[in-house]
């Protein structure tokens, strides 16, 4: 164990081990199924809602709150893909799914609103995925 700035970093144990797995199915799922979609979702809304300017922008957001998030959310979890049995994934439901939703509320909009009002159309996928890198630490910081 060893200290940086106040805060404790643990090695892995020799019992740790590397999920190929897991890596392989969530990279296949990133790959054929996030990147296309969200190609297609930031296009589409930008034809629907052409304009950046704030009306527009928080109609965006609320679409995206409202249908794709709920699908994503559902579509990434990968509880059975892990091997975790139903008990498991209850037990992981019941411990995180209202912390994690009130976090996707506080922290999905402002993502959302910068990227809308101010990301090229072009460019919106990719700081989507960038704000899923900082999403996703706070998922694996839930998780654990």
């Amino acid at each position: 164990m060893e200290r940086i700035g106040g805060s404790t970093i643990t090695m892995p144990s020799e019992s740790a081990s590397y999920d190929l797995k897991r890596t392989l199915s969530m990279g296949t799922y990133a790959l054929f199924i996030m990147g296309p979609s969200q190609h297609m979702w930031f296009k589409f809304l930008s034809k629907v809602f052409p304009k950046t300017d704030v009306p527009s922008t928080l109609k965006k957001i609320f679409m995206g709150q409202a249908v794709l998030g709920p699908i994503i959310r559902f579509g990434s979890y990968n509880g059975p893909i892990s091997g975790e049995s139903g008990s498991e994934i209850v037990a992981k439901l019941k411990r995180d799914l209202l912390p994690t939703l009130l976090g996707s509320a506080v922290f999905w909009p402002v993502c959302d609103f910068v990227t809308f009002k101010f990301v090229q159309v072009q460019l919106q996928p990719l700081m989507n995925r960038s704000c899923a890198c900082v999403w996703t630490i706070y998922l694996t910081y839930m998780a654990n």
